[in-house]
């Protein structure tokens, strides 16, 4: 590995540290990265554009801070990818989708504008599916994004860009985006850490279609590099209705504790979800793993009932809000699946979503009483390790959408709980397979906490990028 690969691939706190003692330069770390952007992600698709002049200004900036001394935040020259659902001021927010203007944004999404003010350096926007409607990442706007481990593999989606550009080094951290496990599903099959922070502890605007199921939240290479990122991104923002006015503290303070004496349940696929026999080892085996470290360890048949039928009816409503705002020349242009879902939505009438709602109020207090019994519950993060690229689910295996094989995830969306996807080895095909954390309301330090214990016996691997052929032309996309 070459000295600029080690650079690509050195963790946030670890940059920073280095900036602080002028062993680095965010001028040197970021134009590594640039460097390996434009010789990895032709064959990768991680990114709708590459930010190269502003990032390349922005290390100046940076640079001059650190060596006056005077670093504006917690991550000042940490180079830095925002997913192109989120807004990002000076760049258009295409959301996956030819029907969107290509229109620059006059401000930042909180989240955005908080990375800004902590001195992110903004490499790129990373691919989406069209308006993050599904678990892989392919549009008719970007093409298909690739998963690094294995190039005819999906990233999963919706944040698959983030996740694809991270395992590969193209920036240290991520900002995703999470309706229906669009954080935690491409975290998985990447091999990366995706959390899903408490519902309002990192303000979301502008309002998502699926409105308060949706989050943002960090996706990293480490826990400590989230919980970094979380210090900088949890600060309360009045454009989010629902956002947590109290503040959250220091993710850091704790980070290391033991998760001896914790009360965790596992369930691998919740009661109801069809789960692959080398994902449930994997689960037992991580179980294993708390209980060496001192935690008591239950597994459990069953946390719930499938909420499969209400959350599809809701997500089918959601996407259905978006898709008649359309004229029909935009509709002529749409992904199908995006399009069949739509019109489901718009035959689901009022009184079967108000049931929808009410169903989902049912869901978050049967999870809210039973995380009164433990502290945290541990399950598989997807049913499968891997799915092809160009699908939206396996073939041959009787599936209809995406969510046949992500359904431990959506239900957190519906409740509003933390949830982390934690690189928990490899599946019989070689591929990565995520385990799910998930804790109570508000507890996200927790959850860190216990993704840290584990990470600390059984560190996260990052793919080796040798087979892809690298580009032999580099060009700037700005």
């Amino acid at each position: 590995m070459s000295m600029s690969d080690d650079l690509c691939m050195m963790p946030a706190v670890e940059l920073v540290a280095a900036y602080r003692a002028r062993r680095l330069s965010p001028v040197e770390v970021t134009r590594a990265v640039l460097e390996r952007i434009a010789r990895y992600d032709p064959a990768i698709n991680a990114f709708i554009v590459v930010t190269e002049k502003d990032a390349m200004a922005a290390a100046l900036a940076s640079q001059a801070r650190w060596m006056r001394g005077e670093p504006v935040g917690l991550i000042d020259g940490v180079p830095t990818t925002v997913k192109d659902v989120i807004l990002m001021k000076g760049y258009p927010t295409r959301r996956g989708s030819r029907t969107t203007p290509d229109t620059p944004e006059a401000e930042d999404a909180p989240i955005t504008a908080r990375l800004r003010e902590n001195g992110a350096v903004f490499v790129g926007k990373t691919t989406a599916p069209e308006f993050g409607w599904k678990g892989v990442t392919d549009s008719s706007l970007t093409g298909i994004t690739r998963n690094p481990w294995n190039l005819g593999k999906t990233s999963g989606g919706s944040s698959g860009g983030a996740a694809s550009a991270l395992a590969a080094g193209m920036g240290a951290l991520a900002s995703g985006s999470d309706g229906g496990g669009s954080i935690r599903i491409p975290a998985s099959l990447t091999g990366v850490y995706g959390l899903k922070p408490t519902v309002g502890r990192v303000p979301y605007y502008p309002p998502a279609g699926v409105g308060s199921c949706a989050i943002v939240g960090p996706m990293t290479r480490t826990v400590k590099d989230a919980a970094l990122m979380m210090n900088a991104v949890a600060v309360y923002d009045p454009r989010d209705p629902v956002a947590i006015r109290a503040k959250c503290g220091d993710y850091f303070a704790g980070l290391e504790g033991a998760v001896k004496g914790l009360r965790i349940a596992v369930c691998p696929g919740l009661g109801y979800a069809e789960i692959d026999p080398d994902v449930t080892a994997l689960v037992r085996k991580a179980a294993k793993t708390f209980a060496d470290l001192g935690a008591t360890v239950e597994e459990v048949d069953r946390v719930m009932d499938s909420p499969r039928e209400v959350y599809e009816n809701f997500y089918r409503v959601a996407m259905a809000s978006t898709y008649r705002t359309l004229n029909e020349a935009q509709k002529a242009m749409l992904d199908p699946g995006f399009v069949e879902i739509s019109k489901q939505g718009l035959a689901i009438d009022l009184f079967v979503y108000q049931g929808v709602e009410r169903a989902r109020a049912v869901l978050t207090a049967t999870v809210n009483a039973f995380l009164e019994r433990y502290d945290l519950l541990l399950s598989a993060q997807l049913g499968v390790s891997s799915v092809e690229v160009g699908l939206e689910y396996p073939a041959g295996r009787g599936m209809r959408r995406w969510m046949d094989w992500a359904s431990t995830a959506y239900p957190f969306n519906f409740t509003g709980h933390p949830a982390a996807s934690v690189p928990g080895g490899f599946g019989d095909d070689g591929m990565p397979v995520g385990l799910q954390v998930i804790g109570r309301r508000e507890d996200d330090a927790l959850v860190l906490r216990a993704s840290r214990a584990y990470e600390t016996v059984n560190p996260f691997p990052m793919p080796d990028l040798s087979a892809i052929r690298p580009a032999t032309k580099t060009g700037s996309r700005t």
